[in-house]
């Protein structure tokens, strides 16, 4: 089990990581396209949609960083009010329900990239099917990262096993 959180844990870095390339990369593209447009007169036409594909691919991966790191959106009012153990357990159930959503985008969006395959982006010469490719390696990763939070929350003696 220590090898495979470890592992899960150099998949979220390496996710964080490629979503700030990512954001780097489409910050700078975004400069060159306002830059072309406003000083030379010509704006490039695969700036919109290179940044448009790359929105994609760092904002499915940061997603499913958030699921391993816990920076994700989650309004807790309504559990840290219950008395006894029904904190605990809605978090279990929302980890399940986690992983369940990340199984169907990666599901859905396997599909969503066979159909899409054979279509290309015109300004870029790429296929849409690749625009999509984040969808169901992220949603694998939500599914796997939600997994974890919950066998770590059943036994909180795996995570410190993992950070030894």
């Amino acid at each position: 089990m220590r090898v495979f959180a470890n592992l899960l844990s150099f998949a979220s870095r390496s996710l964080l990581m490629l979503g700030g390339i990512g954001l780097a990369v489409m910050t700078l593209i975004i400069g060159w396209q306002v830059f072309a447009r406003y000083v030379l007169n010509a704006s490039p036409s695969w700036s919109e949609q290179a940044s448009l594909v790359l929105m994609i691919w760092f904002v499915s991966f940061a997603a499913a960083a958030g699921v391993k790191e816990g920076f994700h959106i989650r309004i807790s009012a309504f559990a840290d009010s219950l008395p006894g153990r029904w904190p605990n357990r809605l978090q279990l159930v929302s980890h399940l329900i986690v992983a369940l959503v990340g199984a169907a985008m990666a599901f859905w969006g396997g599909e969503l990239i066979m159909r899409t395959w054979e279509h290309t982006i015109p300004t870029l010469g790429i296929s849409r099917g690749f625009a999509y490719l984040p969808l169901p390696i992220s949603g694998v990763l939500i599914a796997l990262f939600a997994l974890e939070n919950f066998l770590e929350q059943l036994n909180p003696a795996i995570a410190g096993d993992a950070e030894s």
